[in-house]
């Protein structure tokens, strides 16, 4: 059916175009004739028109006639008669426009260019007969194609009304098997919804108490550790109301040197704060409120600033205490021996993942720097330690800025808890 249609639009084209080549043909006569007869010059631009369309749909139906031996012989056979026409209508006008009419009349006269656009016209007008005919022809093999077409659509529908009888027929058995299989699904669904529905119930109490319990149990961790950093405040402040009843300097450091640490134990404590699973707390929220505590207690406050910068690292919450013990050691440390005579300054504290991914902690300050007292004093051996809980020693060296920086890497923080605090110092 495709290819009838391409066949029958291929033949309009060819009958179309050769129809407007015989129109073209006779537009040029027409139009040097008229200037022949009156030389004038507003024919000439039809005629003009009228010649360059006939070049290019003797073109086009060459082209069009290529797979038609027969039409492309006939067409081949007019060129050479429209090429000799043209040409004796050129002339025609080349004389008029030379102002050599009396030739032109007699050019004419001849008869040869009316012979010419006679033979042309009678071959154009066979070949959009045949082509006409071909028309004919193809539509009617497209009706019956169509007869053909229809038939067989009747054919096959009436073979699916058949068809379509006899399975609904068995669907309709089917279907009843079906609804009987279907209704005793209800009933069994039915069933396990209502099993469903009470284990839900079940497990949402479940769930429900669990986390009252969980809450519970955080609220009893955070209350312990409360206590005990409020215990342990307690403490620092007998041991500050001793230290202002001494009148020994040698027993005012140690027990300053205490109490500092007893404090620092107890902010660990009330600052530590555990994260949803009851076992591990973030470094920058602890550290941070563990620095905050020592810059407010600190003697002359504010002449001394302690700046944090603390990655955020899940660590438990044993190492959290231990880190935080050992952050205050380390800002002790330099606050004691780091700024004598009322020097003012800065320390910074730090903790990170370097390159290897490894936590690293660095305390700098631009204190007068690192004398042989504070490195064999007691806040050294407590810091290296502590260190070692964490796979880590202290390196010191000389600060940007003066004063000591000291780094500890800490490979074991985020692998398993450390021992105690209290094993580790004895």
């Amino acid at each position: 059916m495709a290819g009838q249609l391409r066949d029958i639009t291929q033949a309009y084209f060819v009958r179309d175009t050769a129809r407007e080549l015989g129109n073209a043909l006779s537009q040029a006569e027409a139009s040097q004739r008229g200037y022949m007869l009156t030389a004038d010059a507003q024919f000439l631009e039809p005629y003009h028109a009228a010649a360059a369309s006939v070049d290019s749909l003797v073109t086009s139906l060459l082209g069009l006639t290529a797979d038609d031996p027969a039409q492309a012989a006939r067409v081949e056979s007019i060129t050479s008669d429209i090429a000799g026409k043209m040409s004796e209508m050129a002339h025609t006008i080349d004389l008029v426009t030379a102002n050599r009419t009396e030739d032109a009349q007699t050019l004419t006269e001849t008869g040869m260019g009316a012979r010419l656009m006679s033979e042309v016209r009678r071959t154009l007008d066979t070949f959009i007969a045949e082509e006409n005919e071909k028309l004919t022809q193809r539509n009617q093999a497209i009706n019956q194609s169509r007869i053909w077409l229809v038939g067989t659509i009747i054919a096959a529908l009436a073979a699916a009304v058949c068809l379509a009888y006899a399975l609904m027929a068995r669907t309709q058995k089917q279907v009843n098997a079906m609804t009987q299989r279907h209704r005793g699904l209800i009933y069994q669904n039915e069933a396990l919804e209502a099993e469903v529905a009470e284990r839900t119930r079940a497990i949402e109490e479940a769930r429900a108490h669990a986390e009252r319990e969980r809450q519970r149990v955080e609220a009893l961790l955070q209350d312990s550790s409360h206590r005990i950093g409020n215990s342990l405040a307690t403490v620092s402040s007998l041991l500050a109301l001793q230290l202002m009843r001494t009148r020994s300097e040698e027993v005012r450091t140690a027990l300053e040197a205490a109490r500092m640490r007893v404090h620092a134990i107890a902010s660990a404590h009330r600052r530590l704060r555990l994260g949803d699973d009851l076992d591990t707390a973030s470094a920058d929220e602890f550290l941070s409120a563990v620095l905050e505590d020592i810059s407010t207690t600190q003697a002359e406050a504010g002449r001394i600033e302690i700046e944090g910068r603390i990655e955020s690292i899940e660590v438990s919450a044993r190492d959290a205490t231990t880190l935080g013990i050992l952050v205050a050691e380390f800002v002790t440390n330099a606050l004691k021996h780091g700024y004598p005579e009322g020097r003012p300054g800065r320390v910074q504290v730090e903790l990170f993942r370097d390159e290897a991914g490894v936590p690293t902690l660095r305390v700098s300050d631009d204190g007068v720097g690192l004398s042989e007292v504070q490195g064999e004093g007691l806040g050294t051996v407590i810091i290296r330690q502590l260190s070692s809980q964490f796979g880590g020693t202290p390196l010191y060296s000389r600060g940007t800025d003066g004063g000591v920086s000291v780094v500890v890497a800490l490979p074991e923080l985020t692998k398993s808890p450390p021992t105690t605090v209290r094993s580790a110092l004895e």
